[in-house]
């Protein structure tokens, strides 16, 4: 097989890998387009990808037994906008003038508008059930008009909400906080870009089951348990994970240095 002929499905590869993750190089650093770092809220998409209105930022406060049903839906709606943005780069020319609205947006839509509806479901289980979330089921391509995009949240939600590990979360009253790590990261490889992802979802993973823990432990131990018992074994994760994205990225570019600062949160 001529090498070229490798090349070109390399390169085709590469372009619909990066579509697929929704990221974007800009300044130097990695943004995000489907937020990552907050999953289920607003992503900035550019022209041509897909852009959906916040969810996470729409949320009251979560109860602490809902968080976790909570985070797994919206991490799924991140997975609903990376699959229907592949779906768009690897679609280009096919169908008629409706091909997008009608295979890729209103599908997505059914999907968006299922996995609010199981998040809305969890949160009225332990408290109020938040109404009128579907109005931001429906998305649009960036750079076409359609669904009008959420206002930014005042504060980030609750933990296991959409507020996120790897792009640094602004916490409520008693909740933990930890550094961006997404922004601070260089140019990602595309063969490095899976690898990174996973790693960035699971800093969301860390704290959503920290968070769980501080609300489920109120009251225990002495004045260090917070420490001892939930910061200090999430940031060895951390340190741990991030340690994972440098050499991930290390492989093919040059290592990111410092990232370990990164790894330490409060409460």
């Amino acid at each position: 097989m001529p090498a070229t002929s490798g090349r070109h499905r390399l390169s085709r590869r590469t372009k619909i890998a990066t579509a697929a993750l929704g990221l974007a190089i800009a300044g130097g650093a990695l943004v995000i387009a489907t937020t990552v770092g907050q999953p289920g809220s607003a992503n900035a998409a550019t022209a041509g990808q897909i852009s959906c209105p916040d969810v996470a930022g729409q949320l009251p406060a979560i109860p602490a037994k809902a968080q976790a049903e909570v985070q797994r839906n919206l991490d799924l709606l991140n997975t609903q906008i990376a699959e229907a943005n592949n779906r768009l780069a690897t679609s280009v020319g096919q169908g008629g003038p409706n091909f997008v609205q009608n295979a890729i947006l209103g599908p997505l839509q059914d999907k968006r508008k299922s996995t609010i509806d199981r998040i809305a479901i969890a949160i009225g289980r332990q408290g109020e059930k938040p109404q009128g979330l579907d109005r931001l089921a429906a998305c649009a391509v960036g750079g076409q008009s359609g669904a009008a995009q959420a206002p930014a949240p005042a504060q980030k939600p609750a933990q296991g909400s959409g507020n996120s590990g790897n792009s640094g979360n602004s916490a409520a009253s008693g909740q933990i906080s930890c550094p961006d790590v997404a922004s601070r990261l260089p140019a990602i490889p595309a063969q490095a870009q899976a690898e990174v992802q996973r790693n960035l979802q699971l800093l969301n993973t860390q704290i959503a089951e920290a968070n769980n823990r501080l609300a489920t432990s109120a009251g225990q131990g002495g004045p260090n348990f917070v420490q001892n018992a939930i910061l200090g074994p999430l940031e060895d994760k951390r340190v741990a994970t991030i340690n994972r994205i440098a050499t991930a990225i290390g492989r093919n570019a040059e290592k990111p240095q410092g990232l370990d600062a990164l790894a330490p949160c409060t409460r």
